[in-house]
């Protein structure tokens, strides 16, 4: 019979903050199966265009978000808001940016999890 590993409690403001681009720091959890990133995005800050293989749910807590949703220049591609108390759910290898339109504070879901999302890879990170 397996064990079950333990289960582990984690506060935001006891972990590494990283900042993969201007206007934007983010705290992650990485677990086996999924990964939470606690991101404050300053207004203006503008996450370009990327895709990945996570699918995302991105919860907005706090502010508000401008998603574009599909290729830069494609005949598909729209912009939807996001405000606090919704959530965004982009399925695996959308592409699709983000603006900050005010000070804002989201929790992101990414399953599986990874070291690097596609922000770090737009950023070369």
């Amino acid at each position: 019979m397996s064990q079950n590993p333990e289960a582990t409690r984690y506060r935001w403001s006891e972990l590494a903050t990283d900042s993969p681009m201007d206007l934007l720091e983010r705290r992650r959890v990485i677990g086996a199966q999924a990964m939470l990133s606690s991101v404050d995005l300053r207004k203006g800050c503008a996450v370009p265009t990327h895709a990945h293989e996570n699918e995302q749910f991105t919860c907005v807590l706090r502010g508000r978000l401008r998603f574009g949703l599909g290729a830069e220049g494609s005949a598909e591609r729209r912009e939807m808001d996001v405000g606090e108390g919704e959530v965004m759910h982009l399925p695996p290898n959308v592409p699709h940016s983000a603006l900050a339109l005010e000070d804002t504070w989201v929790l992101d879901v990414f399953s599986p999890p990874s070291e690097g999302t596609g922000i770090d890879r737009v950023h070369g990170r």
